[in-house]
């Protein structure tokens, strides 16, 4: 069998059964690794059912809102269109028609 990926903080990972997660804690005292599902359950793993699992690193998903399926889309912060970003020197507001 496999071994699966340490666990690393922030980083994400994908079972056999094709969910994906990632780990938001990890408490080497309790011996535990603490899981968020991309749907925003979380769930908690000891070390070894962590390294019983055929895990695979992957890149964090497109859609990072998947976990707050109650956000509406102002909430992700990009759709202020008067908002200048930092070291921005200018918007399309300061072109003439």
């Amino acid at each position: 069998m496999a071994q699966s990926p340490n666990p690393e903080i922030g980083n994400w990972y994908r079972g056999l059964n094709g969910l994906m997660f990632r780990v938001v804690a990890i408490d080497d005292d309790e011996a535990t690794v603490e899981i968020q599902h991309f749907e925003g359950e979380v769930d908690e793993l000891d070390f070894e059912a962590w390294d019983e699992l055929a895990l695979e690193s992957v890149p964090p998903p497109e859609d990072w809102s998947g976990a707050f399926d109650d956000l509406e889309r102002d909430d992700l912060g990009y759709t202020d269109m008067n908002h200048r970003p930092e070291g921005r020197a200018f918007s399309l507001d300061d072109i003439d028609d």
